[in-house]
């Protein structure tokens, strides 16, 4: 049986100080819950996060990760300097990285390789926007964010990584995707994977990004294909977080 994950991105939100009380609230408020819960943290403030949450269940993650491995690339943070620091997941084609800074499939599957070069586990995210769905476009937009990791990083590295759903029209638009909306789009990965290696499709987590709040998360993470969430928002609140953890 697959081990459900809830990952927090705290996106570029809060000080350094808000952070170390909300890792605080979290390590302190998890109990003995059964998942793995991973936040996902801006570069600057990881070092310190990172000591408010030793010792605690809670895993640390980037929101981003450079395409190359080094050199002159000002501004860009490698998966080697993740590494060191013991961070343990990075986004990679987050959704507002596709659509803000244009990251490509191409090199969202660069940094894909990276992360998998330095063991840093790569959180492929993936998803259509409101033009897309609204044409009919979703599982062809899948494919091809998909196959371009597949054919750069090969089907094997996904046997070391996470993929995450985002329905991009249901972020932050008044729209939301139903459970069973969601349920066909994860059944879709996980099949489209399945044709190439089904050992691994088994075995893989993906994870849903849609708008997860305390009061859907039950429903969505019941559906057979919902292995847990990546959790924008709601992350920044311990109280609503910490139920959606204990909600799987």
């Amino acid at each position: 049986m697959r081990r459900s994950l809830i990952m927090g991105n705290w996106k570029m939100n809060g000080s350094l100080q808000e952070g170390q009380q909300l890792a605080s609230a979290l390590a302190a408020g998890l109990g003995d819950v059964q998942q793995e819960v991973a936040v996902c943290v801006p570069f600057i403030y990881l070092s310190e996060i990172s000591k408010v949450l030793a010792g605690s269940a809670i895993a640390l993650g980037a929101q981003n990760v450079a395409d190359q491995a080094s050199g002159a690339y000002t501004g860009e943070i490698s998966a080697a300097m993740l590494a060191d620091i013991g961070i343990k997941y990075a986004l990679v084609g987050h959704s507002e990285r596709r659509s803000y800074y244009g990251d490509t499939d191409q090199s969202v599957a660069n940094r894909f390789v990276q992360a998998i070069k330095q063991n840093v586990i790569p959180v492929l995210c993936v998803g259509e926007t409101l033009a897309e769905r609204e044409g009919n476009k979703t599982f062809q937009v899948i494919d091809e964010q998909l196959d371009t990791v597949i054919a750069t990083a090969g089907i094997e590295a996904f046997s070391k990584a996470v993929i995450a759903y985002e329905p991009v029209w249901a972020i932050g638009t008044g729209k939301t995707a139903s459970d069973e909306q969601a349920q066909e789009v994860h059944h879709y990965i996980r099949q489209r994977i399945a044709g190439v290696h089904p050992e691994i499709a088994e075995k893989l987590q993906i994870l849903y990004g849609g708008s997860v709040k305390p009061d859907n998360a039950k429903a969505l993470f019941a559906m057979p294909d919902i292995d847990g969430g990546l959790v924008g928002g709601a992350s920044l609140d311990a109280n609503g977080f910490l139920q959606i953890c204990h909600s799987v």
